[in-house]
């Protein structure tokens, strides 16, 4: 038995990199897999169905079941079709992994309205169409009295986290979704909903070039291969998994919570407003007694 034997399983961009590799691990703990792709470019153009189709295949010569699934995850209809075809062709919806994504980087200067609107679009939005036909599924179950054990994974970055030069838009898109895991996870609990988020750190298309050079010798990057991360995504959305609202980097074999936003040390100015004269004095003396951010990456 493995351990989501009997789970039926959404990983949306799901037929390369990260997403493949979640995919065949869930189908390898006996999930059920619904193979999301549009077979987009790294950039968000163009599209093939074959990259979908190919890894049903996979994991079908190897005993699982899986269907593709070629919805646009950022188009509400789609994504509620998407959903629908889960629960019409095996029952149920168990788990919810959202990984889908492009990049189209620039320096925020020198950024196109185009080029902040697509990239926030399939990721933040990629995000939450989806999940929310999923929680509607769960929620009218719960309503009906059924025991709903389900799960969500979102998938953030260390650039949503920190932020990343020449990455604006995609670090603003990644730091909504997570915060997105913290909002939903409270909401969604009292229908027995669980919700965390993952931000890896591996090679896979999207960082090649950005963080890794896609010319470095294979062995050298043993610890970023993408299958590396898929264990913590299969615990997740698993039922398992006995956290919610948390957010977790993973790279190789190192595993850490992240901690978000958080009240720092007040400065009271004594039951009145502050002056202007006494702003920055209080200003200094907050970042004085809070900890330091962590650095941008690239700064």
């Amino acid at each position: 038995m493995g351990a989501c034997e009997g789970r039926v399983v959404i990983v949306t961009g799901a037929a390369r990199g990260l997403g493949r590799a979640h995919a065949l691990a869930f189908a390898a703990e006996g999930a059920t897999v619904v193979v999301n792709d549009l077979g987009v470019s790294r950039e968000g153009e163009g599209g093939d169905s074959g990259p979908a189709h190919e890894l049903v295949a996979e994991i079908e010569a190897t005993g699982g079941t899986a269907i593709a699934n070629g919805a646009d995850v950022a188009d509400w209809d789609q994504a509620q079709a998407m959903v629908a075809e889960a629960v019409d062709r095996f029952g149920r919806l168990d788990t919810l992994v959202c990984n889908a994504g492009f990049l189209r980087d620039r320096m925020l200067a020198n950024m196109s309205e185009d080029e902040w609107d697509t990239v926030v679009r399939v990721h933040l939005k990629g995000h939450f169409a989806p999940v929310r036909h999923a929680i509607t599924h769960w929620r009218d179950r719960s309503k009906a009295g059924e025991e709903v054990d389900g799960r969500v994974v979102m998938t953030t970055s260390g650039a949503g986290l920190m932020g990343s030069i020449g990455q604006g838009n995609y670090a603003a898109a990644k730091a909504g979704i997570a915060l997105l895991v913290v909002q939903a996870a409270a909401e969604w609990g009292r229908y027995g909903v669980r919700v965390n988020g993952v931000a890896p750190d591996a090679r896979t298309r999207m960082t090649e070039g950005v963080f890794y050079d896609a010319e470095a010798p294979e062995e050298a990057w043993d610890d970023k291969d993408p299958a590396n991360v898929s264990p913590l995504v299969v615990w997740l959305g698993s039922g398992d998994c006995d956290v919610t609202g948390r957010v977790f980097e993973i790279t190789g074999g190192l595993l850490n919570a992240c901690d978000g936003w958080q009240h720092g040390p007040v400065v009271d100015a004594g039951n009145r407003p502050f002056a202007v004269s006494e702003v920055g004095a209080a200003v200094h003396q907050a970042i004085g007694g809070a900890p330091d951010p962590a650095p941008v990456y690239g700064a």
